[in-house]
């Protein structure tokens, strides 16, 4: 039995699968804030979802870039309270085997890449808007080698103002929230949809021109029917684009709220070849 989780900024999913090519059984709550409480609710799961049955091996994805060693989180905006405290050391009182970590939104760019919109293709750029805004870049079905993660949320956009702007807090649902008070899915106004779009528009043209993906994959609950328009971001990224003769494929992620999943089943599945 293998155990697959993604510890999101609003969700916590924990799933297994039974021979490492599916997934056989899943749970789904909402993510505390708090870190005692999360992994607290965290080993209810897997005691749940395993019912004592040994563990091969675990992959998960969690918010935010790690620490140089990789076993706790640095930085997580959606999860302050878990920032900087002993995860890997408090998971492994719950699972006994080989436990492999790694940023959230990578590991929903994986899961896509391999079973999903980015499926076939040699290198794919995955960008998720939703509370936050993260992305990974996938190279032959792998996550890209880096030094501490991918923040595509952090680029800068907008430079008019005194403090500069990045892509999250431009798009992201939290920066929207803040700024009208109210959730993302409760705005129907379609010109302020429109105006996500081409903002987004700008930082998928930046990640074009850094990461020269064969696909563009853009996934998120801001991109679900009350929301950006992924027809949209291309009609005005094919207007500011003017680096390259043709832009790469430009799709909506297919695997929904459970890329993470299936990118934490692709990780296990790459440690066997």
């Amino acid at each position: 039995m293998y155990l697959l989780f993604d510890m999101g900024g609003t969700k916590m999913r924990v799933a297994v699968s039974k021979d490492g090519k599916d997934i056989a059984e899943l749970r789904v709550e909402p993510t505390p804030q708090n870190f005692g409480d999360g992994i607290h609710q965290f080993g209810r799961m897997v005691s749940e979802l395993t019912e004592g049955k040994k563990i091969k091996a675990a992959a998960g994805g969690v918010p935010g870039p790690f620490n140089r060693d990789r076993t706790q989180i640095a930085n997580a905006a959606n999860l302050p309270g878990w920032n900087n405290m002993p995860l890997m050391k408090e998971l492994s009182k719950f699972i006994d085997a080989e436990i492999y970590l790694e940023n959230d939104s990578a590991m929903a760019g994986l899961g896509e890449a391999t079973f999903g919109a980015g499926k076939g293709k040699k290198i794919v750029a995955y960008i998720t808007t939703g509370t936050g805004v993260g992305g990974a870049r996938i190279i032959n079905g792998g996550i890209d080698e880096n030094s501490l993660g991918f923040e595509p949320g952090k680029q800068i956009i907008d430079c008019k103002n005194r403090k500069p702007l990045d892509l999250e807090n431009l798009v992201s649902g939290r920066a929207i929230e803040k700024q009208f008070g109210k959730k993302p899915y409760e705005i129907t106004d379609s010109k302020f949809w429109e105006k996500l779009a081409e903002l987004l528009a700008y930082g998928v043209n930046n990640t074009i021109v850094h990461w020269s993906p064969d696909v563009v994959v853009l996934g998120g609950s801001m991109m679900k029917k009350v929301g950006i328009s992924v027809p949209r971001v291309e009609f005005y990224l094919k207007k500011i684009h003017t680096a390259f003769p043709v832009l790469p494929l430009i799709r909506k992620a297919s695997l929904g709220d459970f890329g993470g999943l299936y990118g934490g089943l692709a990780y296990l599945k790459n440690l066997k070849k």
